[in-house]
């Protein structure tokens, strides 16, 4: 059977809008089953619980259901790994933290590669570290304490959860812009104790981890790490307002792997962001010690870009090895 051209040419119009249609219909449709948010560390961690108020909010959003699913191991590798590994199709997220970018460099043979194998959907939170001091470190003030520590070089310990977690990487971009010589004391356990008793000098700590111990007058509060003061903690001012460029910030957000369609994409940014930005959010961001960060599409790309180069610049200056 012939096909007049006409009729020819627009049968093969017609198949070519079928792939744009079945996009459309598709994210139309989205999400039509269960999406899981999976956490690369345990119940109860910060992560974990960031994860479960944007997929509980999401599902009220969304009419469908949100749900975290908990892979820790590997300092979140292995959760990035299986998101990287999914289908692209938005029902497999990853609940990302600063962490990733950090292993981005410090992990050397990851089976995924972070920038590569996700795209960043949208940035959650920011909550910001507090340089803390054990009441014996004479410093009152963060210039009092850098003109401490020049003075005493190697002689102040300063804890962590292990290498290449956020109080560690904090702690050496901090001996990098300002000229110190702080010792890194990694732990595997509760380092409370030994900050409180004087054991170690200093800690770089979540302020919801170490609030109660500021108020309680147990330990000193010198500076935040981020690039405004902390509502949580008045009178305490940013680092970078003595040691230019300091930001230490732990922040979250949402991934998802690579060539997933733009359109789920944009619907999941979309309704992140409006999710930080309703009112009736904030005592629950508050209340994790946390403020709401969101980001466009393209300055969050751009953000982890620069993140990955940063803490790539700051594990090769203090040589740090995977723990």
């Amino acid at each position: 059977m012939k096909l007049g051209r006409r009729r020819f040419l627009n049968l093969a119009a017609g198949v070519s809008v079928l792939p744009v249609l079945a996009r459309a219909a598709y994210a139309d449709r989205y999400p039509s089953r269960p999406v899981r948010i999976v956490v690369g560390f345990p119940p109860g961690a910060a992560t974990d619980i960031v994860g479960r108020l944007i997929a509980q909010t999401l599902s009220e959003r969304l009419h469908n259901q949100f749900f975290v699913e908990n892979r820790p191991g590997a300092g979140s590798n292995l959760a990035a790994s299986v998101v990287a590994k999914a289908a692209p199709d938005g029902y497999t997220l990853l609940a990302m933290t600063v962490t990733n970018t950090v292993n981005e460099t410090l992990y050397k043979n990851l089976d995924f590669d972070f920038v590569h194998d996700l795209v960043p959907v949208a940035r959650t939170i920011l909550s910001a570290n507090v340089l803390v001091v054990n009441l014996s470190v004479r410093a009152k003030t963060v210039p009092e304490f850098i003109a401490y520590a020049k003075a005493n070089p190697g002689k102040l310990n300063y804890a962590s959860y292990g290498f290449g977690t956020a109080p560690n990487m904090a702690g050496e971009l901090f001996n990098m812009l300002a000229g110190t010589k702080l010792v890194h004391v990694p732990y595997h356990s509760n380092f409370m104790p030994d900050l409180l008793s004087g054991q170690v000098q200093l800690a770089f700590l979540p302020v919801p981890l170490i609030i109660g111990f500021i108020r309680g007058g147990k330990v000193r509060a010198l500076g935040v790490s981020g690039a405004k003061p902390s509502d949580a903690l008045p009178g305490v001012p940013p680092i970078a307002q003595f040691v230019p460029g300091y930001q230490a910030d732990i922040w979250h957000g949402i991934a998802a792997p690579k060539s997933t369609p733009a359109d789920i994409v944009n619907q999941l940014h979309d309704n992140i962001n409006a999710i930080l930005t309703d009112s009736a959010m904030k005592p629950k961001f508050d209340n994790l010690g946390a403020e709401p960060a969101p980001m466009t599409n393209a300055d969050l790309d751009k953000f982890i870009a620069a993140e990955v180069q940063k803490w790539a610049r700051v594990i090769q200056f203090a040589d740090i090895k995977a723990g």
